[in-house]
């Protein structure tokens, strides 16, 4: 079954970073990246752009409404995510648990919806 693993993190806590713990963590990512894509799990995955960047669509009585920035104000924000195959809701949380964004965020895990 395929899994969507949401990363939220701090864009402050992002940009607050040295150069040297950007480059770090950049290496973690692509470690666990390689591990995941090696056992067979990874189906898609990136980073998004800081939401600064975000522009929300909104649709009322026929008229499209622009908003920049995120729909919530929120402590986290989207920062990526993983598409994974796992074989259960607990492979999915195992494997969410070792994303390195996992120790200063969250990690939402939720399956993807099967169409008949």
């Amino acid at each position: 079954m395929n899994y969507l693993l949401l990363i939220y993190r701090s864009d402050a806590l992002y940009t607050h970073m040295s150069a040297d713990d950007r480059k770090k963590l950049t290496a973690e990512y692509g470690t666990f990246t390689q591990s995941i894509i090696q056992s067979g799990h990874f189906k898609a995955g990136d980073g998004l752009q800081p939401v600064s960047t975000a522009t929300t669509v909104r649709v009322r009585d026929g008229k499209t409404m622009l908003t920049d920035g995120p729909f919530a104000e929120t402590r986290e924000q989207l920062g990526g995510y993983y598409l994974v195959d796992a074989k259960d809701l607990d492979a999915a949380i195992a494997i969410a648990a070792r994303i390195p964004g996992a120790r200063d965020g969250s990690i939402e895990v939720r399956p993807v919806m099967i169409y008949d």
